[in-house]
């Protein structure tokens, strides 16, 4: 199972960016989905997660500025970040709870996408 992000870059503070991640393998079935971001010197957090029926969960830090989503059919999910401040800066992960073809349930990591928030 590979997971592979897309979207980062550079951006001016209030600006938006859209983030996606598309998982592809031996899939059955995706259960929860979610971006992390590691700032240097941080701890990995949680950004925003999303359940296979879409229930979601957000950061204290990020409610009301991010919008997770996810694609079932494409095994893909989504993040939509608006009003981004600097302290958005970081290196994001796509996480997938992924149950293989063979049955087994797994944990993936994307490689990671620099998002960097400056004037």
């Amino acid at each position: 199972v590979q997971l592979v992000e897309s979207g980062g870059g550079l951006v001016q503070p209030g600006g938006s960016l859209r983030l996606s991640c598309a998982a592809s393998g031996s899939i059955l079935r995706i259960n929860a989905m979610g971006w992390y971001r590691q700032a240097p010197g941080l701890e990995r957090e949680l950004v925003a997660s999303i359940t296979y029926g879409g229930t979601t969960n957000y950061g204290d830090s990020v409610k009301g500025r991010f919008t997770i989503s996810r694609n079932n059919t494409k095994n893909t999910v989504f993040l939509q970040m608006n009003s981004l401040k600097p302290e958005d800066t970081a290196v994001y992960y796509c996480n997938a709870q992924v149950v293989t073809r063979d049955y087994h349930l797994g944990d993936y990591w994307g490689q990671g996408t620099q998002v960097s928030v400056s004037s």
